[in-house]
């Protein structure tokens, strides 16, 4: 299964220097994105490159970042998956929470794909458990839809 890694797990990979410092989670989530990186499973969005990007000051880190970063091509991201990070945001913005932008499009894009998500960032986690019981409610729904679609076409072929 593809793997999307968000900034949090990129950044304790890439922009800090002394990795003795971690927290035993945070060796965790390194050594996942190690195991997906070698086992070709990590997917990149756009929107994630830009952010790890941004605000580097240092030009040299700044293309040793992106060098990185250049054997992960972008995944497409496309209308659906705008509308769906609207979706989502207005889904957790109704039981009571707040994401951002940034956070709502991964969320969709991995939801979507159903891919898995690899993120230190508890917003985020959050965003995922709501998005996916969206998607359950959704799939249900659907499921309902075809069942009664499926007793509608019984009865209309039962009468002729």
């Amino acid at each position: 299964m593809r793997l999307l890694v968000d900034t949090s797990v990129w950044s304790l990979a890439l922009r800090r220097k002394e990795a003795a410092g971690f927290s035993p989670e945070e060796q965790k989530l390194k050594a996942e994105l190690t195991q997906a990186i070698q086992d070709g499973r990590v997917a990149m969005i756009g929107l994630i490159r830009q952010e790890l990007l941004s605000g580097i000051k240092e030009q040299t880190q700044f293309e040793k970042v992106k060098s990185a970063l250049a054997p992960f091509v972008d995944e497409r991201i496309d209308t659906a998956d705008y509308e769906y990070a609207a979706q989502l945001y207005n889904e957790c913005r109704n039981r009571g929470f707040e994401a951002g932008p940034v956070d709502m499009l991964i969320c969709a894009v991995a939801t979507r794909r159903h891919w898995q998500v690899l993120s230190n960032d508890s917003g985020l986690n959050h965003c995922l458990a709501v998005a996916q019981k969206f998607q359950e409610n959704e799939r249900e729904a659907a499921d309902e839809e075809d069942v009664k679609s499926r007793r509608a076409f019984r009865k209309t072929r039962a009468k002729t």
